[in-house]
C-alpha cells in the first residue's frame, strides 16, 4: 500500500489532477460556504436573554426564602448523562480548571461539562481502538510488536489531550474576538458614562452596538448588565467578567470600575486612559505579526517560487540548447 501511494506521488499527472480537484474544491467551498452561513448573532443573544430570565428567576426563589433548587440550566443528553452517571465520570475525570475553561469558551451550565467528561472517556478509546486496528491489521510492516503497542498508547494520550486541545482552540478563538473589539467597546462606554448614563444602561447599550463586531463581546456585556441589576454585590459581577474573558485588558477595567464603586472616583478619565492602552496593545500586536510575516515567508518562497522562477527564466534557454546540440 505504501509502495502504491509513492508511486503515486511520483506520477506527474495524477499529482496535477489532485492538485486541480482540490484547488477546484477549495473555489467551490470559498464561494458557496456565505450562501450556508447562519445568524450566530440573534441565537447567541436568545440565549443570553433566556440565562438572564433564569437570573431573574433564581433571584426571585431567593428573596422568597425557598429552599427548593430552581433549575438554572438545560439538562444534558439523556444518553451521555447516563454514561456519565454509570461510570462516575465526576468523579475519576472531573476537573475544576476545565469548569473555568469551560465558561471562557463560552459554554455555560451542567451541560456542556457533562459533554466535556463524556468525550475525554470516549475519545482515547476511539483513538485506541482505530490505531490498533491500523497498526496491526492495516498496516503491514515489519515492525515489532512493541513499536505497535507504543503507537498505540501514543494514540490514547492524543485522544485524551484531544477535548482539552479542543477548548484552548475555542478559548483563543474567543479571546481573539474580544480582544478586537474591546477598545471600541471602551470608547462607546466612555462616551455613554460622560452622557449621564448609569453603567447598567451604558453596559445595555454597549452591548447593543456591539452585536455586529463580536458576538462573544455582546453576550459577556449582557450577562454583566443581568448580573449588575439582580445580584447583591456589584463587585461579584465585575469579577466574573474577568472569569468568563480571562483577558488582562478586561482584568483592568473591571477594577477601574470596582474602585469606582467603592470609593466613588470619576470613570471618565479612566476609561479614556484604558481605552488607549488597550488601542496600543491591539497595534502592537498587528506590528508584530507584521514583522514576523517575512521570516514566515522565506520557506514557503525557497520552495514554491524559487524552482518556478527557475523553470521560466532558464527553460527556454534549455530548451534552445538542446535543438542546437541536436
Amino acid at each position: 500500500m505504501i509502495d502504491f501511494l509513492i508511486e503515486r506521488m511520483h506520477d506527474a499527472r495524477f499529482m496535477t489532477m489532485l492538485l486541480a480537484a482540490v484547488a477546484t474544491g477549495a473555489t467551490i467551498y470559498a464561494l458557496v460556504l456565505p450562501m450556508f452561513a447562519s445568524d450566530t448573532l440573534s441565537k447567541r443573544m436568545k440565549a443570553v436573554a433566556s440565562e438572564r430570565e433564569r437570573m431573574r428567576q433564581r433571584e426571585r426563589e431567593r428573596n422568597n426564602t425557598r429552599n427548593e433548587k430552581v433549575s438554572l440550566r438545560q439538562a444534558p443528553k439523556q444518553f451521555v448523562g447516563r454514561i456519565v452517571d454509570e461510570f462516575n465520570l465526576t468523579k475519576w475525570l472531573a476537573q475544576e480548571e476545565a469548569k473555568g475553561k469551560l465558561v471562557m469558551a463560552g459554554y455555560r451550565g451542567h451541560a456542556p461539562y457533562i459533554t466535556f467528561l463524556f468525550f475525554r472517556m470516549v475519545t482515547p478509546i476511539t483513538f485506541l481502538a482505530g490505531a490498533a486496528v491500523y497498526v496491526f491489521f492495516i498496516w503491514h510492516t515489519e515492525q515489532s510488536v512493541t513499536i505497535k503497542l507504543g503507537l498505540c498508547v501514543l494514540a490514547a494520550w492524543l485522544g485524551m489531550q484531544a477535548p482539552m486541545l479542543f477548548l484552548r482552540n475555542s478559548i483563543s478563538k474567543r479571546q481573539l474576538s474580544i480582544k478586537r473589539a474591546f477598545p471600541d467597546a471602551l470608547d462607546l462606554l466612555l462616551i455613554c458614562v460622560e452622557s449621564g448614563m448609569s453603567i447598567e444602561a451604558a453596559f445595555r447599550r454597549v452591548s447593543q452596538e456591539m452585536g455586529g463586531q463580536s458576538v462573544a463581546l455582546a453576550e459577556e456585556l449582557t450577562l454583566t448588565t443581568a448580573e449588575l441589576s439582580y445580584l447583591q454585590d456589584r463587585k461579584t459581577a465585575y469579577e466574573n467578567l474577568q472569569k468568563r474573558t480571562g483577558l488582562e485588558g478586561v482584568k483592568s477595567v473591571c477594577l477601574a470600575l470596582q474602585q469606582s464603586e467603592r470609593y466613588g472616583t470619576p470613570l471618565g478619565h479612566t476609561l479614556r486612559v484604558l481605552a488607549q492602552e488597550n488601542r496600543d496593545m491591539r497595534m502592537n500586536e498587528a506590528e508584530k505579526k507584521a514583522a514576523s510575516l517575512p521570516p514566515k515567508l522565506t520557506v514557503p518562497m525557497i520552495v514554491f517560487f524559487l524552482p518556478v522562477l527557475f523553470v521560466v527564466i532558464l527553460g527556454p534557454t534549455a530548451i534552445k540548447l538542446t535543438t542546437v546540440l541536436k
